[in-house]
């Protein structure tokens, strides 16, 4: 028994403002219930006493020392910018703002 009907995915369409065709509807009526068949074979496997986790692995950071370095010259970044102006980037105006 499906357990998405053709209701539920034209539902759907609305909700997302999909103009979905009656192909399109039977598709994704298929797709989305193997879908959800997948996922309720996968909860099936899923055990109380294991922890829920977000990688197979252990993860943990690798910090390194913070070293200073030597930016680039004010100079330099001005030489290769389209518009300069008081020591900054001159941009467009948007959206009308003063």
């Amino acid at each position: 028994m499906s357990a998405i009907t053709r209701a539920d995915v034209e539902h759907l369409g609305r909700l997302a403002r999909l103009n979905l065709t009656p192909e399109e509807i039977d598709n994704f009526a298929g797709q989305l219930d193997v879908i959800l068949t997948s996922v309720a074979r996968i909860s099936e496997v899923a055990a109380d006493d294991i922890p829920p986790t977000s990688h197979p692995i252990p993860v943990e950071n690798v910090y390194r020392e913070d070293v200073v370095r030597p930016g680039l010259l004010r100079a330099d970044v001005a030489a290769g910018a389209p518009a300069w102006e008081d020591d900054r980037f001159r941009v467009p105006r948007i959206l009308g703002e003063a």
